[in-house]
């Protein structure tokens, strides 16, 4: 076969096979058989053996999967990705339904309600119709890269096919859920059973543990699937202006859309297609929990903005979770990384919502008071958000005379270290915490929690590893995990050489994190990942911020006096001190790679000035405002306080301007606020 020839022939293969994929995978009508296709597909495979240089990255050869990669870059969204708010209330659904009807007058609204399908939200590019990254929600501005293995999936396309007298867009950015079917879920668990595997709780885990692989040759093995529902950046002649058009147009480009879609005139035809959808869900080959109500009118969407996390256009109805049954046989106490003792119900093992639990939280000592929770009780349990398993409440019919009250321990079960009950304002607390930093609990959730993915992202720093590193006595904080090498740890049950090179280059990889993700990864009270962002973007470097003072810290973004009294007191610990000195002297990365400069001058008109905007602004967006307040001196937060100098409302202002005028907090309209940004005097 001549070069030409075997290019000629290529191309029309790779045509074939992706028109057979589209008909199997997302028109649901095959027009071949397996062997038919298996042909082509073999075909294709000995035409780039014998000819490598005709293998490109959209072929349907690479859906196997590329090499192992060392690990996930991150990728910026170039619109951001929002989370929807949520309710199980069809009455909080009616009253969004009225506040979305209020600042658009008398538009006659037309809604959509897809399936929630309950899986990984990812984002997809494409350019020039060919599929160029592939990401994860992340934070919703940066998300980790994991296009290698968005590529394994089937039924996403790695071209895009352009429809009868509608040309590719040049750039299609669109959103979508990553997710396994149930049946794909069984039979992979099925197979983890047989290799002596541990098995996945649920598709949705099995999907997020797919995802997050770093050898794309694994995840090709994965059987998962992908459905697209919204679209980011686009540059294309015409884009529908309509979500129900959307959908078509994506179909119309060889694009996974939800297999129903309802389109509602009224509040009420809203509330009905939600329980229509609530009827046929479990019909569906995949996991569902709720209904996605969106405006179906994108101009529209425009109009009515966003908040701060959530589109104003869109909100997910969730379905009351289910509910079982089941004996409480024993009731146990988890000590936390903070000391935190936590009673967790032992159950006798009982099928919920796809997954079988034998074990729930019970949160604190009030609440098994509260709720008289007895062993021996017969309890009703629930995945909260069908996905956290709960005990609601017991079941006191069915009481023997044999269920024994629970004693709350008053020492540690781990170290036998006196227990104390932390207070509150009203001088009474529901936590009970061992107070010693060298429990091992305490030390092995300190170690997970550093390894996570939401902090240093340490590969296979999971509960087993940690529990064998502590017990051989191998870590005791999180600077020794920067003196282990691989032979050291080799040894260890389930390790294995490849297993323990690998564990090592992922802690060595974790010393490039950024700061933001080091100061969750300490574990100090009170600092969560948002919490840890924002003070990241205030201090250039960690010495900066160990060095600051508390009403310095407070100048951060969202810090109050609890954070920074927390943080500051961290800091002044010598432990903590000579903690951080360690894993300085281990390379880890103490400046901060998001940090924003003060760029205004003393004197602008809102130096030294807090505003919190709310509501919805006559002209400007709430991005605008907010850059102007920047760019005068001023300091945006996202709640009221007593530090807070300006409420700039809009329409809609909803609770936060109740409680500006509760603490007698200056209230501007945007007339008001322009006036004061034009003077060129500082305002008191």
């Amino acid at each position: 076969m001549t070069p030409a020839s075997a290019r000629e022939r290529h191309t029309d293969l790779s045509l074939q096979i992706q028109q057979h994929d589209r008909a199997y995978y997302i028109d649901a009508r095959p027009t071949i058989s397996d062997p038919e296709y298996d042909r082509l597909y073999r075909e294709l495979v000995d035409l780039e053996t014998a000819h490598p240089d005709l293998r490109t990255a959209d072929s349907p050869t690479q859906r196997v999967g590329g090499q192992p990669l060392a690990g996930f870059t991150q990728v910026a969204h170039s619109v951001p990705m929002m989370s929807l708010d949520n309710t199980y209330s069809s009455e909080e659904v009616q009253a969004f339904l009225a506040r979305a009807q209020k600042p658009l007058g008398d538009a006659q609204l037309r809604w959509t309600i897809e399936p929630k399908i309950d899986g990984i939200a990812v984002s997809l590019r494409y350019e020039h119709g060919h599929f160029t990254i592939g990401a994860t929600r992340g934070d919703g501005t940066l998300g980790d890269d994991i296009t290698a293995n968005l590529r394994t999936i089937r039924n996403l396309p790695l071209r895009l096919t352009p429809a009868e007298g509608i040309p590719v867009p040049e750039l299609l950015e669109v959103r979508g859920e990553v997710f396994m079917s149930l049946t794909a879920f069984q039979k992979l668990n099925a197979e983890r059973a047989a290799a002596g595997e541990e098995l996945f709780a649920n598709p949705r885990n099995s999907t997020a543990g797919s995802l997050k692989q770093l050898d794309p040759r694994l995840v090709a093995k994965r059987p998962m699937q992908v459905v697209v529902y919204g679209i980011g950046a686009v540059t294309a002649p015409e884009v529908p202006t309509r979500q129900a058009d959307l959908l078509a147009w994506f179909r119309s480009l060889g694009l996974p859309t939800p297999e129903r879609l309802w389109v509602a005139h009224s509040p009420d035809e809203v509330v009905q297609a939600i329980a229509e959808l609530d009827t046929v869900r479990r019909s569906f080959a995949y996991e569902t929990d709720g209904a996605v109500v969106k405006l179906d009118d994108l101009a529209l969407r425009e109009r009515l903005g966003t908040t701060s996390k959530a589109p104003k256009w869109a909100m997910a109805y969730k379905y009351a979770p289910e509910q079982a049954e089941t004996r409480l046989r024993a009731i146990t106490i988890q000590v936390g990384r903070t000391g935190a003792l936590t009673p967790v119900a032992e159950l006798e093992p009982v099928f919920l919502s796809g997954s079988t639990v034998s074990r729930a939280t019970l949160h604190n000592e009030e609440e098994l008071r509260r709720k008289d929770i007895r062993v021996g009780d017969v309890v009703v349990i629930e995945k909260a958000g069908e996905v956290i398993p709960a005990v609601v409440r017991v079941v006191p019919e069915r009481r023997t005379g044999a269920e024994v009250a629970f004693e709350f321990p008053r020492s540690c079960p781990e170290c036998s270290t006196a227990a104390q009950r932390e207070k509150t304002t009203s001088g009474e607390g529901a936590v009970w915490r061992c107070t010693n930093p060298h429990c091992p609990a305490q030390i092995r959730g300190r170690l997970e929690h550093w390894c996570g993915r939401a902090a240093m992202d340490v590969e296979g720093g999971g509960e087993i590893t940690v529990q064998q590193l502590v017990s051989a006595g191998l870590v005791r904080d999180v600077a020794d995990l920067y003196q282990l090498a691989a032979p050291a740890i080799a040894g260890l049950e389930r390790m294995g050489e490849k297993s323990a090179a690998n564990f090592v280059a992922g802690i060595d990889a974790s010393r490039s994190r950024e700061l933001r993700r080091l100061l969750f990864g300490l574990g100090i009270l009170h600092v969560g990942a948002g919490t840890a962002k924002a003070l990241a973007r205030h201090f250039p470097d960690l010495d900066a911020l160990a060095a600051a003072s508390p009403e310095e810290l407070m100048k951060a973004e969202d810090i109050g006096e609890v954070i920074a009294s927390s943080v500051h007191a961290w800091f002044r610990d010598e432990a903590n001190r000579l903690l951080i000195e360690r894993l300085r002297t281990a390379g880890l990365t103490f400046t901060s790679a998001t940090y924003r400069p003060p760029t205004a001058v003393a004197g602008g008109p809102f130096a030294g000035k807090t505003f919190v905007l709310t509501g919805t602004l006559p002209t400007l967006k709430r991005e605008e405002a907010a850059a102007r307040i920047e760019a005068l001196g001023g300091k945006v937060s996202s709640s009221v306080s007593k530090k807070t100098d300006y409420l700039l409302a809009g329409e809609e202002a909803g609770s936060k301007l109740d409680k500006a005028r509760t603490l007698g907090i200056a209230i501007l309209d945007e007339p008001t606020f322009l006036q004061m940004a034009s003077s060129t005097e500082p305002q008191g």
